[in-house]
């Protein structure tokens, strides 16, 4: 499952998005990554596609509505996506991404979440067991949205000047 880094962010931004699904145990959290990709960088992974390095400089943690089954689901609203890229605009940064716990569960992507992603976002899971944060991982979802693409995470020492 090891390849390429495509997707980067500070030490202090993966401690966040471990906290927020701590913090939100037993439930799933839920957030936008707000970033860019590298124009001039690319990287190709096993499968032969190209995907660009991203980088991850902000969040926006968000609120999972979902009333029922919010242990292993979650949902947010129209609004909820209006105020992410709002946030990112007012940063001079895209929404790039999604975030969410997966509490006592793996940090991979299961069928739900295939069925609700959408192509070209990262979508960041932080396997959270027995309210301890651990494994982290990213994905992207192909094309045509018949499976994810496991991206590599580089996190460096110190936030994006």
């Amino acid at each position: 499952m090891a390849t390429a880094p495509t997707l980067k962010m500070s030490a202090e931004i993966a401690q966040q998005i471990r906290q927020h699904g701590a913090q939100t145990y037993p439930h799933e959290c839920c957030g936008a990554l707000l970033g860019r990709d590298d124009v001039d960088g690319e990287v190709t992974t096993p499968a032969g596609v190209q995907l660009p390095l991203r980088e991850i400089m902000a969040l926006f943690p968000m609120t999972n509505r979902r009333e029922d089954s919010a242990h292993n689901r979650f949902s947010v609203t129209a609004e909820d996506v209006r105020d992410a890229e709002k946030a990112a605009r007012g940063k001079k940064l895209d929404v790039v991404g999604w975030y969410h716990s997966h509490p006592d569960h793996p940090a991979r992507p299961s069928q739900y979440d295939r069925e609700h992603a959408w192509p070209w976002y990262s979508y960041v899971i932080v396997s959270v067991a027995k309210g301890k944060p651990g494994e982290m991982t990213s994905w992207r979802l192909s094309d045509d949205r018949s499976e994810y693409a496991c991206e590599g995470i580089a996190i460096h020492d110190r936030a994006a000047g």
